[in-house]
C-alpha cells in the first residue's frame, strides 16, 4: 500500500540505525545494507522476517537495547517449541497502553466505565494489556484474568461492569451461562472487546444478543506489543489499525510477493517506534486483506478486514485447502446449526474423511435435514464431500482460552 510520509520518516530512521542497535537484524542483514534503502520498491525487497528467527534468537537475542533498559518481557502463547522472548522498554509499555486507550475509545468506551478483564496475565500480553489501556483512559477496571465463571458473574453483578474483554470462547461460554441463568436484564453489560482468536458471523450474534451488548473485535499479536494495535469502529466493518505505531503491508504467502490493496494475503508488520524489539517486515501468518478508502467515522488509519484465519491454520483434503472461515461461512448458511463446532479429519481405508460436528438447538427430527444442508453447502463452496453430525447445544468442548476447532489425525 501507498506508505504515508510520516510512516517514511520513521522507516528510515529505523533502518538508518538498525544494524548498531540490534545484533538480530546485524546479522539478518549481513549481505545488505538497510541504510541504503531510499524507495518502497527497496523497502518490500528487504527479506521478511518470520517467528522462526525469533525463536532462534531465544532468550534476549532480539533486544536492541541495553538490558539496564529493559523494564518487562512478554512471551508468545504458543505451547510448543522455544518460545519467543519480547523485551520491552518503559517507552514500549506507555506505547502500548496510549494504543489500547485509543482501542477503547474506537468502541465508545469511557472513563465512566467499568471494565472487566478475563484473558490471562503473565507472560501472555493480553491481560495486561486490557488492564493498561483501560487505567490510562480513567475507567475502573476489575483485573479477573480467566475462568472461575460463578465469580466472574458475581463482580459484573456487584460491581456494575459495563465493558467485558475476552476471547470469544471464553465470551461464548460466559454468554451461555448467563442465558442459562436468567441474568442478562440483572447486568449493565453494554460493550464487549473480544480478541486472540477469529469468530464467525454465527458465534458473534449468539455472544451479542445472550449478553446484550455491542461487540467489537480487537487485534494484536505479542510480536508486535500484543493486542491493542487495531480494532473495528462503531461502524462495525473492517478494523483500524494505528498506522502512526506500524507499517502494514499484505503479500502472497506463497511467494512473498507484495499485493496490491484489497487483495486477500497474509500481513506482515514493521514496528514504527517500538525500542525493546523493533520488528521489521514481521510474517504474522495472519489472513485479511487492507481495505481502501476512509470508514463512515472518518478515521483515515489503515483498516483491515476481520481476519479469514492464519496461513499455519489451513488444512488440506483431497487437494482442496480448507480454513475455518469455510465452515463457519457454511454454518452461517445452515439454518438451525448455531455457532459451535467441530472438524475431525483421518484417513481410513485409504481414503481422507473429514467429519464436521456442529451444535444445534433442534429437535432430533430435523437432524438429518440440516446434516444434509451442511454437506451441500460445503460441497458447493468446496467441492468437497464430507460427513456432518448434529450435536446438542452444549455437547462440544467449551474454553476459558482459544478453542481448537480442526483436529488433523492423518499423521
Amino acid at each position: 500500500m501507498a506508505m504515508k510520509d510520516q510512516q517514511w520518516q520513521m522507516i528510515e530512521q529505523l533502518l538508518a540505525h538498525i544494524i548498531e542497535k540490534s545484533p538480530f537484524y546485524a546479522a539478518k542483514y549481513a549481505g545488505c545494507d538497510p541504510r541504503d534503502v531510499h524507495s518502497l520498491a527497496d523497502f518490500e525487497a528487504l527479506p521478511l522476517t518470520d517467528k522462526d528467527e525469533l525463536r532462534d534468537a531465544y532468550p534476549l537475542g532480539l533486544a536492541a537495547v541495553p538490558q539496564s533498559e529493559i523494564v518487562r518481557i512478554h512471551s508468545s502463547s504458543g505451547t510448543t517449541g522455544t518460545p519467543v522472548i519480547i523485551p520491552y522498554t518503559a517507552q514500549d509499555v506507555a506505547d502500548w497502553a496510549f494504543m489500547f486507550k485509543r482501542c477503547y475509545e474506537f468502541a465508545g468506551i469511557t472513563c465512566d466505565d467499568v471494565i472487566q478483564v478475563t484473558p490471562g496475565y503473565g507472560l501472555w500480553t493480553a491481560g495486561i494489556g486490557f488492564q493498561l489501556g483501560a487505567e490510562l483512559l480513567g475507567a475502573m477496571t476489575i483485573p479477573m484474568g480467566p475462568g472461575n465463571t460463578d465469580r466472574q458473574l458475581q463482580m459484573m453483578l456487584d460491581m456494575g461492569t459495563t465493558v467485558f474483554c475476552a476471547t470469544s470462547s471464553y465470551a461464548l461460554l460466559v454468554a451461555e451461562t448467563i442465558a442459562e441463568r436468567g441474568l442478562r436484564d440483572q447486568l449493565r453489560l453494554r460493550r464487549g472487546v473480544i480478541g486472540s482468536e477469529r469468530w464467525g458471523e454465527k458465534m458473534r450474534a449468539r455472544i451479542a444478543a445472550e449478553m446484550g451488548v455491542e461487540l467489537f473485535d480487537i487485534y494484536g499479536l505479542t510480536e508486535i506489543y500484543g493486542p491493542g494495535i487495531g480494532i473495528n469502529c462503531e461502524y462495525q466493518s473492517a478494523m483500524h489499525c494505528w498506522d502512526d505505531f506500524i507499517y502494514c503491508e499484505i503479500i502472497d504467502p506463497a511467494t512473498g510477493e507484495v499485493l496490491p490493496d484489497g487483495e486477500s494475503g497474509e500481513l506482515v508488520i514493521t514496528t514504527l517506534r517500538k525500542q525493546g524489539a523493533p520488528l521489521i517486515r514481521y510474517r504474522t501468518h495472519d489472513l485479511t486483506r487492507i481495505v481502501v478508502g476512509d470508514c463512515e467515522c472518518g478515521s483515515s488509519h489503515t483498516r483491515i478486514e476481520a481476519l479469514i484465519g492464519r496461513s499455519d491454520d489451513m488444512v488440506k483434503v483431497k487437494g482442496v485447502n480448507i480454513f475455518p472461515a469455510h465452515i463457519e461461512e457454511a454454518l452461517g448458511l445452515t439454518e438451525g446449526a448455531s455457532s459451535e463446532y467441530q472438524v475431525m479429519i483421518d484417513h481410513l481405508n485409504g481414503r481422507d474423511i473429514m467429519t464436521v460436528f456442529f451444535e444445534t438447538g433442534m429437535s432430533r427430527d430435523g437432524w438429518a435435514d440440516l446434516e444434509g444442508e451442511l454437506r451441500r453447502h460445503i460441497k458447493q463452496m468446496l467441492s468437497l464431500t464430507i460427513v456432518a453430525k448434529a450435536v446438542e447445544i452444549g455437547d462440544l468442548p467449551r474454553s476459558e482460552k482459544k478453542t481448537r476447532r480442526i483436529f488433523d489425525n492423518r499423521y
